[in-house]
């Protein structure tokens, strides 16, 4: 490692030059996109790429494989036309807020209309955020039609039960200087262990000081909006918001181990139900697999908590996944606010969420949270029980007192948010 940072040390001083000038600067926070510059992780234009990694996250595994079996040509530049939002986020003053949004870039979506020139002069700009408009067919919304819960409107709530929704996707660009201070630790540790711990994936972030933009390979966020997009900045409106963490086995395939796929339906409902009555309702989408450790660390962690003496418990409920993990949790909501602050969000009316991590976080950025909605006991499946008597042990937020002393009494001391 020594003798890597050694040697390219060298390479960076030697051509110091060309690293300083040829990328595009980025003032990260300015008033103006101009100001600001863009965003350039694509790998067409090398010489003008001012940040680290690139474009698709994940994905960008699949792209390479493409263009080593030579089915994807290496130089492609995207044609963007017709790309464009169909609604329009009007910049706020978060977007300007060198510390408020760190880990997406608040002019992703809006490329075309405030880098018009640099495109014209063939920066290869590409977007981080692209936004549409769809029906969303669900067999929990049509039940709740079905049961009077909730009656088509024709807007929101079309007759054959679909749900109108705008839906936004975010690549993750991180302002490395923003994500280190949030954090809590010098920008010099954080490249250096970004570095170590991806297997010297990004050699840039120990040869390239000058670049502080990193499109991690991780996967995206999306945003479902309920209702008038413009209405998320608007106080005098009713904002009912579930912020959800990915879990493919309950949110696709239904499997009834956890509460995910209920409690996001719920939070769906409430959010159509809010945008009916004048609000507005908002679902943010993290991919986040199995508390961030993955989902091949969820199975194990399953498998050891029926396998164990005793059976599955909620005693032992978050300590298996440190056992197999080293750690509780690993999503750090630390980031999530960043995508409430680009829609101009201030005040959350409903908060559909049981998780203290995630409530802190959105409270610390400066947002504030009126209510807050644990999910319906009707709704938490037989061998969902476990979790939700470990969550509320651990001091998660809920308004149903449904366990003993005892059984507070066997789990209290742990820091399980």
């Amino acid at each position: 490692m020594k003798e890597y940072l050694k040697t390219s040390h060298v390479i960076l001083t030697s051509h110091s030059n060309q690293a300083f000038q040829e990328s595009a600067p980025v003032k990260w926070g300015a008033k103006n996109p101009k100001e600001r510059g863009p965003v350039i992780a694509t790998i067409s234009t090398k010489e003008n790429r001012n940040a680290i990694g690139s474009h698709s996250g994940s994905y960008t595994v699949y792209r390479a494989l493409s263009i080593a079996a030579g089915s994807f040509a290496q130089d492609h530049i995207p044609d963007l036309t017709n790309t464009s939002p169909t609604v329009n986020i009007t910049p706020k003053s978060s977007w300007h807020d060198a510390e408020k949004i760190i880990s997406l870039d608040p002019w992703g979506a809006s490329i075309g209309d405030v880098f018009s020139k640099e495109l014209k002069e063939g920066f290869n700009i590409q977007p981080s955020i692209a936004i549409t408009q769809a029906h969303l067919t669900l067999p929990e919304i049509n039940d709740a039609v079905e049961k009077g819960r909730l009656k088509p409107d024709g807007v929101i709530v079309k007759e054959n039960g679909d749900v109108f929704v705008t839906k936004v996707a975010i690549e993750p660009v991180w302002y490395l200087p923003g994500i280190a201070k949030r954090f809590g630790i010098a920008e010099g540790t954080l490249r250096k262990i970004l570095f170590q711990e991806t297997g010297g994936m990004f050699p840039e972030l120990v040869t390239r000081p000058d670049l502080k933009i990193l499109l991690p390979p991780i996967g995206s966020t999306t945003a479902y909006i309920f209702g008038d997009i413009n209405n998320l900045a608007d106080e005098s409106k009713v904002l009912t918001c579930r912020v959800h963490d990915e879990c493919n086995g309950s949110d696709v395939f239904g499997s009834d181990i956890c509460t995910c796929r209920p409690y996001l339906m719920h939070g769906i409902e409430e959010a159509v139900k809010t945008a009916q009555n004048g609000g507005v309702g908002l679902i943010v989408y993290f991919r986040k697999e199995g508390r961030a450790l993955g989902e091949v660390t969820k199975l194990l962690v399953y498998n050891a908590r029926k396998r164990q003496k005793g059976g599955d418990s909620a005693a032992t409920y978050f300590e298996r996944t440190e056992c197999v993990a080293g750690i509780q949790d690993a999503r750090f909501q630390e980031f999530m606010p960043d995508v409430l602050h680009w829609f101009g969000i201030k005040k959350i009316d409903h908060l559909v969420s049981m998780s203290n991590m995630k409530y802190n976080a959105i409270v610390k950025s400066g947002i504030t949270v009126i209510d807050r909605v644990s999910i319906p006991k009707e709704l938490v499946p037989d061998d969902a029980q476990v979790e939700i008597e470990a969550k509320k042990a651990a001091g998660y937020f809920s308004d149903d007192e449904a366990l003993t002393d005892d059984e507070l009494d066997s789990i209290k001391g742990r820091d399980l948010s």
